[in-house]
């Protein structure tokens, strides 16, 4: 494990300016709008600001303000950030995004998370944070050889975990990070002291005798709402899944059109009823983490690579998860799942219901996602 400073070189954002100059952009339908995919209006502004606005070196200097490392774990390597509290005896946490996610989502939490008693509350409440990029995800990309599915992520960070010195943890993860906490939970659950998922994988199976037992009302019309939602938006689960080196020709060729792919799915799964509540700056700064480090490729290739080892998220399970588990519900998620299926699958300990927020929890409602996991650590100290 080697300590590691982020430093993109001059010639890289020049480059960056010069294709974003150089954008040939396609013929527009009047009043297209979302109904088609990414909205060239709203992309066209996008890019106006990451011309010349957008400061990609504040960003790179908000990053080194963290202790951060690169190692090899599980045979891939693997950057990340250590945020030690300064609270000793504070409790080992490592969370995990997903796609077209990146660590980016989680630095609004670091502060307090790490120090709770400096942001307005309980130094009982702080943990040692280590935020990883997947392999094959930003500077942890791309990955180098096939075989890298999301049981693979997982015991990487698992890895990484031992070497930092922490034998136990919380595990916290949604979209990917949540089938890799479930997946720590499963195969490391002698370290893993609890799980907290803000998407929860638990489908039936065919052994279940009656998958609608326990399910309420309710949770059939939020399932029926979410379905609804993403009908027609999962175009790019196939494609990622199937062929995603015919996708990432163009998504590593073109910044604006690796912008497009990734923010038509912010739009889509972010809880925007009052608006998008992640800035333009910081949505920008996550898909620099794709651009900069050329992982377009390798990230979509988790998808291919986890269907074809049998471990994607479509693929039901009758495995159960003995630790601790918590869940909490943000009303914006893609995936509802009932109370009663997720207690066939895990040893749910904690379920909250939040007010607001979609699927990317910590980066759109990060007070409340920090709020949520305090809570959830006070349940499983406490024993409940």
């Amino acid at each position: 494990m080697e300590p590691f400073t982020i430093a993109v070189a001059d010639s890289a954002l020049a480059d960056l300016a010069d294709r974003l100059e150089a954008t040939r952009w396609p013929g527009e339908i009047a009043g297209a709008g979302w109904s088609y995919g990414t909205d060239q209006a709203y992309l066209r502004d996008v890019v106006e600001h990451w011309r010349h606005r957008y400061d990609w070196r504040a960003t790179e200097a908000e990053l080194n303000r963290w202790p951060q490392f690169v190692t090899e774990a599980a045979g891939e390597r693997v950057h990340g950030i250590h945020a030690r509290s300064p609270v000793a005896d504070a409790t080992p946490l490592v969370l995990t995004h997903g796609w077209p996610g990146s660590i980016v989502e989680f630095l609004d939490c670091l502060g307090p998370l790490t120090d709770p008693e400096a942001h307005g509350g309980d130094p009982a409440d702080a943990f040692h944070v280590v935020v990883a990029s997947m392999p094959g995800f930003g500077f942890s990309g791309p990955t180098r050889s096939s075989g890298v599915d999301v049981h693979r992520v997982a015991d990487a960070v698992a890895e990484v975990m031992t070497q930092l010195g922490y034998e136990r943890f919380i595990a916290q993860g949604g979209d990917w990070g949540a089938l890799v906490t479930r997946r720590l939970g499963e195969a490391h659950a002698d370290r893993t002291i609890a799980i907290h998922c803000n998407m929860l994988f638990a489908f039936p199976t065919p052994d279940d005798d009656d998958p609608m037992a326990g399910v309420t009302d309710e949770e059939t019309e939020s399932f029926a709402r979410a379905s609804e939602r993403i009908s027609d938006g999962m175009g790019y689960l196939q494609i990622q899944s199937t062929r995603p080196h015919s996708l990432g020709f163009g998504l590593e060729d073109s910044p604006v059109g690796l912008a497009g792919w990734i923010l038509e799915k912010f739009h889509a799964w972010c809880d925007t009823r009052d608006g998008m509540p992640i800035s333009v700056d910081r949505l920008l700064d996550n898909i620099m983490f794709y651009w900069l480090t050329a992982t377009a490729t390798s990230a979509a290739r988790l998808y291919a690579e986890s269907a074809r080892a049998g471990t994607a998220a479509t693929e039901a399970t009758s495995a159960r998860v003995e630790v601790p588990t918590g869940h909490t519900v943000y009303p914006g998620e893609l995936l509802v799942t009932p109370r009663a299926w997720a207690e066939r699958r895990y040893n749910i300990v904690y379920w909250n219901t939040q007010p607001r927020g979609g699927h990317f929890a910590a980066f759109e409602q990060p007070e409340l996602f920090v709020d949520d996991l305090r809570a959830f650590a006070r349940r499983v100290r406490d024993g409940a």
